[in-house]
């Protein structure tokens, strides 16, 4: 019995594209430093950036590390199927070959 994953559009559904991500990420950790930064020029109206920082990266600066990872991986991590079904590793027909089978005594 062969298992098969069916790829289509739903394939990378949640995983943004790399331009927007970035940008995304330019502007959240940019809100971010400013803030810290103008803290000597505007005192703690300058952290009024960091609430801006933090939407633009979503919430969580270690989210955004792990999603850009995820994103530059994809196409790595699962190669396209040629024929739109990707058959998993591991999924034989049952034919034995290469796993669990004694040879005898090789190696030693």
């Amino acid at each position: 019995m062969n298992r098969t994953v069916k790829t289509g559009a739903r394939a990378g559904a949640g995983v943004p594209s790399l331009p927007r991500h970035l940008a995304r990420g330019a502007a959240g950790f940019g809100a971010l430093a400013a803030s810290v930064a103008l803290w000597p020029v505007l005192g703690p109206a300058g952290l009024l950036l960091a609430p801006a920082g933090l939407y633009a990266l979503r919430g969580c600066p270690l989210c955004w590390t792990a999603t850009l990872l995820r994103v530059l991986t994809l196409g790595r991590a699962h190669p396209p199927c040629p024929d739109g079904r990707c058959r998993i590793p591991g999924s034989g027909s049952g034919s034995g070959t290469g796993s669990g089978s004694s040879s005898g005594g090789q190696g030693r």
